[in-house]
């Protein structure tokens, strides 16, 4: 009996990996933050957590089924949306903001353009982005741990537009454990931190991208803040860098897959975000430098792919 074989071009990788393992591990990894949410915001934090997941799930449920394509909400994707959106927004959001950003960035970023893999930047950050250009007074609404929700500034707005942390501004501890006014999931960059070592050592993602993008905007600081290690320390323990740096920048679909590429991209995100924090009108720019570096991936692919050897060429 003869044998058929099957020839294909490499590369031949065998992984049991899948889609909904690689997901849950990031999910693991982001839940000591979220639960830090839930502990500095309370119940405010619970509901947004919940309208926001609960309706990136829906959303995906309900476009696949206008479109009659295979059901994907088992594979947890559009859980991390809608849990990265919700560590996005603060606390004192309204119910609505979860919702509409999480149907923006299903049906919009995500299911229009092909879906999984097929999104060009990453859905949460790219709902952040249009929530707080279209809402920005809700979505820049910072407040207090606790149960009072007593308005107050980011740490980052202490340090805009100076070279040194001035009085009174939050302590480095306080950055480092969350106890602190932002962004839901900004707040604690020990327990990101915790979260993107688990996924290093789980081989869900490369610690290339967060080191170099970290480290790019701790050099940069250094610098601009005349060698203050402590104007350094505060930029990069403050914001949404932790957050986007390990779970926004590492995406597969959005970012290159080449070695150079991942360099590449990370050092532009980090000089952008470093130029925005710095010279521009915002005093946070995590999610605009990683949203114009993922529109820049297929070009820094194209310039950084290997050369493929071996390639037959079709007569004219």
């Amino acid at each position: 009996m003869v044998e058929k074989l099957t020839v294909s071009s490499s590369p031949h990788i065998l992984s049991k990996n899948s889609t909904s393992k690689i997901m849950l591990d990031v999910v693991i990894a982001l839940l000591p933050a979220t639960l830090a949410a839930f502990y500095y915001f309370r119940m405010n934090a619970v509901i947004l957590t919940v309208l926001a997941v609960v309706s990136a799930v829906a959303c995906e449920w309900g476009i696949q089924k206008i479109r009659n394509k295979k059901s994907t909400i088992g594979d947890f994707s559009a859980v991390i949306t809608g849990l990265l959106l919700a560590l996005n927004i603060p606390a004192s959001a309204p119910w609505w903001i979860p919702i509409v950003g999480s149907a923006f960035a299903i049906i919009i970023v995500k299911q229009l353009f092909g879906g999984i893999g097929q999104n060009f930047m990453n859905p949460a950050l790219a709902a952040r982005i249009m929530l707080t250009i279209s809402w920005t007074d809700p979505m820049t609404k910072w407040v207090k741990p606790g149960v009072d929700a007593v308005s107050t500034a980011t740490p980052l707005s202490y340090v805009k537009g100076v070279t040194a942390v001035p009085e009174g501004a939050p302590s480095i501890f306080d950055t480092l454990i969350g106890n602190i006014g932002g962004s839901m999931g900004e707040t604690s960059a020990l327990l990101l931190i915790l979260g993107g070592v688990y996924l290093v050592y789980r081989g869900v993602i490369s610690p290339r991208v967060p080191l170099i993008y970290v480290g790019t905007v701790a050099v940069l600081s250094f610098i601009y803040g005349g060698f203050d290690v402590n104007f350094m320390l505060y930029h990069v323990l403050s914001g949404g860098l932790m957050l986007g740096a390990i779970y926004m920048a590492t995406d597969y679909a959005s970012s290159p897959v080449t070695k150079k590429g991942k360099i590449i991209f990370a050092l532009g995100c980090g000089i952008i975000t470093a130029a925005i924090r710095f010279y521009g009108a915002y005093a946070e720019g995590v999610g605009f430098s990683i949203l114009l570096m993922n529109v820049a991936s297929p070009l820094i692919e194209k310039y950084t792919s290997p050369r493929v050897f071996g390639e037959v060429k079709q007569n004219a």
